[in-house]
């Protein structure tokens, strides 16, 4: 099976977590949120996608939270991008880049939250096929959740949105908006919201 390869790059003031995700051999990307701050950290986002020679054709945003689109519009422009899904379009899976990408409205952060869950799409015969990553944006944290005190949050909404991740796989991992990955098997020992 192709590999799925996730390149982290820590943006703006907020240190928020904005992803490039493409399947290994692929020419085109996935991106999940635009942090990109100022002009170093465009630079150095371009800079990750031109020496691997990657097309971004599609943008994910997690909810609309400034930290996680001030640079939206500069990557839609930059890279002539003009798919971009969010909360509005959650009724539908989507293959883009040699990936699946299956989405979760998961609100209580913000009313607009989406979780997505993306793997390659191609599968050797014989092999098995692959768990998914998710990308849970500030619905989830390692050991934490996102805050709820900031307009369209709600705390007992984001426990519902929380107990829905914990029915998914233990080995699941879960790259958030904010800090380290984690794994929805470690999340439910040691998260104290959960």
């Amino acid at each position: 099976m192709a590999a799925m390869i996730i390149q982290t790059f820590v943006c703006n003031p907020y240190q928020q977590c904005t992803y490039v995700v493409y399947a290994e051999g692929q020419s085109s990307c996935i991106v999940v949120d635009a942090g990109m701050y100022d002009q170093d950290e465009q630079a150095q986002f371009d800079a990750y996608l031109r020496d691997r020679h990657l097309s971004v054709v599609a943008v994910l945003v997690t909810h609309a939270h400034p930290d996680h689109i001030c640079g939206l519009e500069w990557l839609k422009n930059t890279y002539s991008v003009t798919t971009v899904i969010d909360a509005s379009m959650v009724q539908k899976n989507y293959e883009l880049a040699g990936l699946s990408i299956e989405t979760t409205l998961t609100p209580g952060h913000k009313e607009d939250c989406v979780c997505y869950a993306v793997k390659p799409v191609e599968t050797k015969e014989g092999e098995k096929e692959a768990l998914p990553v998710l990308f849970s944006g500030d619905t989830l944290f390692r050991q934490s959740v996102g805050r709820t005190d900031l307009p369209g949050g709600d705390y007992r909404t984001l426990m519902q949105s929380l107990h829905l991740l914990m029915t998914l796989p233990d080995a699941m991992i879960v790259y958030p908006g904010h800090g380290e990955p984690t794994t929805i098997g470690y999340e439910r020992k040691f998260n104290p919201f959960v």
